[in-house]
């Protein structure tokens, strides 16, 4: 009896060692998400629409993930530069890119060798904000309306310059739309991030720009520059004054600057569902939501904060603006 107790024993201990090698690879294998800092890449440079809306969602979304999010800014070429980086890096949900509508549809109208596909090189999480552009001049410019400045471009082609995040932009894209609509020539200056052709507006170096709510506001409220039309279906809360487009006698001038959060194709679904909860959990902070509409950011509905809703986005925009883009002759 007491040598078959020893065997059964010896055995249970055989088949639970078994069990614990066999159980601890697939529980490390299973570790939940995330486990260190996960890279937030803007590609344009700090203090831009772009960056200032990720930051403030960053924050909050490092306490909900309990790890922290870094932004880092990886500018040029209209912000493709950093959107291809992230393309290409490593599917694990620590790397992302906050796109828009220059990076996910007008690049592939403005560049003919487009080395990513907004349509399918990406896993769609979250659209985060829409903000409408606001056509802003330096205060040194003559102009207070937007007949004032079709006069003073028509009268002096090529003379007035308005600078831009750089080739494909948003604020080239709404640039070139304004130059199709109107025929005015106004001059394309392109900088490596707005906030620098803003710098460059508030300086007097530059006439002006179109900018992002987001960053407008602010700069507009001082007194640094002066704000013409919104190119928008309504007037801005925050810009109660400012005409619209269609007020101003240009309603086909809409754009909207839509930003939104992409991982790198074939990031698995649980990570995208996860990082999908952590941006809604954001938005629904108070703080949070208020900070985005006193910077002009609308957030979407809760009906559009899917990932198939944002891909859906950018195929629509993609067959939008690339046509647009192309007829115009601007493509490189």
């Amino acid at each position: 009896m007491r040598h078959r107790s020893k065997g059964s024993l010896a055995f249970r201990t055989l088949v639970f060692t078994a069990v614990l090698i066999g159980v601890v690879p697939c529980t490390r294998a299973q570790a939940p998400f995330p486990t260190r800092p996960i890279t937030m890449v803007v590609p344009f440079a700090a203090g831009g629409p772009t960056d200032v809306m990720g930051r403030i969602l960053a924050q909050q979304m490092s306490q909900t993930l309990g790890q922290q999010i870094v932004i880092e800014n990886v500018t040029g070429a209209g912000g493709t530069i950093g959107t291809l980086r992230v393309a290409r890096a490593a599917p694990d949900g620590y790397t992302m890119i906050l796109g828009n509508l220059g990076t996910h549809a007008a690049a592939s109208g403005i560049y003919k060798s487009l080395s990513y596909d907004p349509r399918t090189d990406f896993e769609p999480v979250m659209i985060i904000g829409n903000t409408p552009m606001v056509l802003v001049v330096k205060n040194g410019l003559p102009v207070s309306t937007l007949k004032d400045l079709l006069a003073l471009a028509r009268a002096k082609p090529g003379k007035v310059a308005f600078g831009s995040a750089g080739v494909g932009s948003i604020s080239h894209l709404t640039l070139i739309l304004f130059n199709s609509l109107t025929n005015a020539q106004v001059q394309h200056v392109p900088y490596r991030g707005l906030s620098q052709a803003v710098n460059d507006v508030l300086a007097g170096q530059i006439d002006g720009v179109f900018d992002q709510a987001v960053t407008a506001v602010p700069h507009i409220r001082s007194g640094g520059e002066k704000a013409i039309v919104v190119t928008a279906m309504s007037r801005t809360p925050q810009l109660p004054d400012i005409p619209t487009s269609i007020e101003a006698g240009l309603p086909d001038l809409q754009t909207n600057a839509w930003t939104a959060l992409f991982f790198p194709k074939a990031t698995p679904k649980a990570i995208v569902e996860r990082m999908n909860a952590a941006v809604d959990r954001a938005m629904r902070v108070d703080a949070i939501a208020r900070q985005m509409a006193e910077l002009g950011a609308d957030l979407p509905p809760s009906d559009r904060r899917s990932p198939q809703a944002l891909a859906e986005l950018v195929r629509t925009e993609v067959g939008k603006w690339v046509p647009v883009i192309r007829a115009t002759g601007v493509a490189e």
